[in-house]
């Protein structure tokens, strides 16, 4: 049996914290529909704090590592949707992946640049994961539910993947 996998790109700065965390949500629960990467614009290292409040509710991004954009592209990587997950409070730019795609921008604010004690700095983390998590689970719903994926897009059809299962 083939089920068609839309490709995700989730994308922000260093792909650190929050698109790693878009990324392993969506094959938590979305991976009978999605296939899903996570890059950045200037990749850095993977925030512990995510690693470590991802751990407390059994995803682990442990051995994930970060990815450019840029890199993606130069592969020839395409995507169905790219959703970018900068902080648009904060005036963040979140790196444009080119191409034909669909595009949704969440924001949600960046784990590496939260302050106060360690206890203060995973409490904030661990809201920001609890808001990407629901955003996930919604997103999963409404691409199940609507006809969001046979849309024409600019007079193509995004790529696909099929999956033999």
């Amino acid at each position: 049996m083939s089920h068609i996998h839309h490709k995700v790109l989730f994308v922000c700065w260093e792909n650190s914290g929050r698109s790693q965390m878009a990324e392993a949500f969506i094959r938590e629960y979305g991976s009978d529909y999605f296939v899903a990467e996570s890059a950045g614009f200037e990749p850095g290292e993977l925030d512990p704090n995510v690693v470590h409040v991802m751990s407390e509710i059994g995803v682990d991004v442990n051995e994930d590592r970060t990815q450019s954009v840029f890199d993606l592209f130069t592969q020839g990587e395409s995507f169905n949707i790219v959703i970018t997950v900068c902080d648009e409070s904060k005036h963040e730019h979140c790196p444009l992946y080119p191409g034909l795609v669909r595009r949704l921008a969440w924001s949600f604010p960046d784990p590496t640049t939260f302050t106060g004690t360690r206890g203060e700095i995973l409490d904030q983390t661990r809201e920001v994961r609890d808001q990407i998590k629901a955003k996930i689970l919604d997103f999963v719903e409404e691409a199940k539910e609507l006809d969001f994926w046979a849309k024409p897009f600019d007079g193509a059809t995004p790529p696909s993947v099929t999956i033999e299962s």
